[in-house]
């Protein structure tokens, strides 16, 4: 018996059903911090929290860690903490590798010494190499817009994937509803997830209610809003959603930080949050949200208000030349190209 006391019990956290009958635990442990943490801090991150109950990790291959995070696994494996079959694991082909998605993927499974993953996902849209330096004003000059054909033959190996038993499951991230209409029209097997920014001061209820109604469930990736995101990534313009009025007045009613009010709106309203800390309190703490004091139906509706539209990973390292960061997203509902 763990005695620990910011233990939880694996048990008690909810599991969302996909489409395709698999379960995902509601909240998931982030481990993109390269900017700040190095790959052994994020790697014990990972074994602690395991240890203390999580069971969901999101990965990628250009976190640069995923060595390290297989290591800790395979320890946690080994002395018993967990099986594999109860760990859902998350990695992520990244742009420089869409030419070659099942090496990729080959990659990530030894790096994280794993037979499979269990989520398989295509990063971002576009096939570009990732540009050290380039802020919100500048640009790669080495961009290219999105070509629904070339993408489709990234997913065409994200379905071999499937087919040859390496991945139990593919889906999206960073995707718009125009890009997703094009992929669900040509795909043999439909993503069972986007990941995409989501929390109270950018909540993009077209796109989760487009996934809803297509049976696709949203990952929110930055749910308290990334305070501690890259310098790159951050415009006079962006708001801080856990210093709001609100979620702040909704938290000292709960007597809990403001970070876990934007993690408990997340898990209610449906999304998988995937948060992210090195420091276990903090990780715990967002694990717990989901199984005590929910928040009340005004509560939410107050959050529901709060919306921003305030979108803080905008993507302008994937810019090409002549079009701006918003040509990303496809706000017109048109794909530029």
């Amino acid at each position: 018996m763990n005695t620990n006391p910011l233990y939880v019990d694996p048990n008690t956290v909810p599991k969302k059903k996909l489409y395709n009958g698999a379960e995902i635990p509601v909240v998931g442990l982030g481990t993109f911090g390269s900017d700040n943490y190095d790959a052994d801090t994020i790697a014990r991150a990972v074994k602690e929290a395991v240890r203390l109950g999580y069971r969901h990790i999101d990965c990628a291959a250009v976190y640069g860690n995923e060595k390290e995070i297989g290591k800790a696994i395979r320890e946690l494996i080994q002395e018993g903490t967990v099986s594999r079959e109860e760990l859902w694991i998350t990695s992520k082909v990244w742009n420089d590798s869409h030419d070659r998605v099942i090496e990729a993927c080959e990659q990530s499974l030894s790096d994280l010494g794993l037979e499979y993953l269990d989520l398989y996902l295509v990063h971002w849209p576009f096939p570009n190499h990732h540009a050290k330096g380039v802020t919100v004003d500048s640009r790669d000059p080495h961009a290219k817009p999105y070509i629904h054909e070339n993408y489709m033959k990234v997913w065409r190996d994200m379905e071999q994937l499937v087919e040859s038993g390496k991945v139990r499951n593919i889906g999206t991230s960073n995707m718009t509803i125009p890009k997703m209409e094009l992929l669900l029209r040509d795909c043999r097997i439909k993503p069972v997830v986007n990941e995409m920014e989501m929390h109270p001061h950018f909540q993009q209820p077209e796109l989760f209610a487009y996934l809803q109604k297509n049976g696709i469930a949203a990952i929110g990736f930055c749910p308290i809003g990334s305070p501690n995101r890259p310098e790159r990534d951050k415009t006079p313009e962006d708001t801080v959603p856990i210093e709001d009025p609100v979620i702040v007045r909704i938290a000292r009613a709960h007597g809990i930080h403001p970070a876990v009010v934007c993690i408990k709106w997340a898990a209610q309203n449906g999304q998988i949050p995937i948060p992210f800390s090195v420091k276990p309190e903090k990780y715990m703490s967002n694990l717990r949200c989901v199984t005590e004091d929910p928040l009340t139906e005004q509560e939410m509706a107050a959050i529901k208000q709060q919306d921003q539209k305030n979108r803080f990973i905008k993507g302008q390292v994937f810019t090409w030349e002549g079009a701006t960061w918003e040509d990303l997203w496809d706000e017109d509902g048109i794909i530029k190209a």
